[in-house]
């Protein structure tokens, strides 16, 4: 359903999960591109973008946000049709659009709606308030950044290593939303693209510096995992490597020991078998050859 809000002449409209009624609406009415319709059509998320026209704008932008479970990022994908008295917002879920729509929807009934003179001012206003909900995002990533670190050296490495594989996956995925966009936006900051408002480069320069600072604070954080991801392997390296040297030693002590002992475990006559002290006789040769399989092995400092 196409949900419709009046900013004086500039009108805001919000469509989530578009039907195929609503895309025909807007290529009747509007006379968009058949493909940008067909890009509003399909349910992949598509790369960042924008399409130039005469008279309107497409774009394609990513902003993260949490699964339910909080644990890991997906793609927040909004598709924008930017035109001189109009600006037509498409998303396949109620979020964080959404969200400002109904509060501006609800603000308009008492005529205290956002004070914006341009399409332009309305596309900047509802990015800045995507931003802000992405750097707080950003920020609880970059704690589980600290608490990957933190954790290295914990008793449960089971739990350490999903944190830190968790925690790389989001750093990976921001990094990938975010680098294509910044292009993007340096293109409307230096007047490449002019939009419809004029003096508008200082306002895209600030998104812009938004998503440059995000971008810079979530390579800081690849950089910081990737080397947790590391520190952690070879300490988990180092303590299978101990755990084999004890099995090993215990396997060298043992291994003369169960021969000697399945020798004489046999049936048959050996020496020193019917003397009475045998079993001591053969117990001590077991234990100086244990203590010499220890001695050797710290005299050669492999334990």
């Amino acid at each position: 359903m196409i949900e419709t809000i009046r900013f004086g002449s500039l009108k805001w409209s919000h469509i989530v999960l578009p039907t195929e009624d609503d895309l025909k609406i807007l290529q009747d009415y509007y006379q968009f591109h058949p493909l940008d319709i067909d890009d509003c059509r399909t349910m992949v998320n598509l790369r960042p973008k924008i399409d130039i026209y005469d008279d309107y704008y497409f774009l394609i932008l990513h902003f993260p946000g949490f699964n339910p479970t909080r644990t890991l990022i997906d793609i927040r994908e909004i598709k924008v049709f930017w035109g001189k008295d109009f600006l037509i917002t498409i998303a396949k879920s109620h979020w964080m659009v959404k969200e400002l729509f109904n509060r501006e929807k609800d603000k308009s009934v008492s005529d205290k709606s956002l004070e914006v003179g341009s399409s332009d001012e309305l596309l900047y206003k509802i990015l800045e308030f995507l931003l802000q909900d992405t750097r707080t995002i950003v920020e609880e990533v970059n704690r589980a950044v600290d608490i990957c670190g933190n954790s290295l050296f914990s008793k449960n490495p089971v739990k350490t290593i999903e944190k830190i594989s968790a925690t790389r996956k989001n750093v990976i995925l921001l990094n990938t939303m975010f680098r294509p966009q910044i292009a993007l936006f340096d293109k409307l900051q230096s007047g490449a693209i002019s939009g419809f408002a004029e003096n508008m480069e200082d306002y895209w320069g600030n998104i812009l510096d938004y998503f440059q600072h995000v971008l810079d604070v979530v390579e800081d954080d690849g950089e910081l995992i990737r080397g947790y991801s590391m520190t952690f392997d070879s300490l988990q390296a180092s303590k299978t490597n101990e755990v084999m040297k004890i099995l090993t030693l215990i396997s060298a002590i043992l291994l003369p020991l169960i021969f000697i002992a399945t020798i004489y475990g046999m049936n048959i006559h050996w020496p020193i078998r019917e003397h009475p002290q045998s079993f001591l006789i053969v117990s001590g040769i077991m234990g100086i050859i244990a203590i010499g399989v220890v001695v050797f092995f710290r005299f050669r400092r492999w334990v």
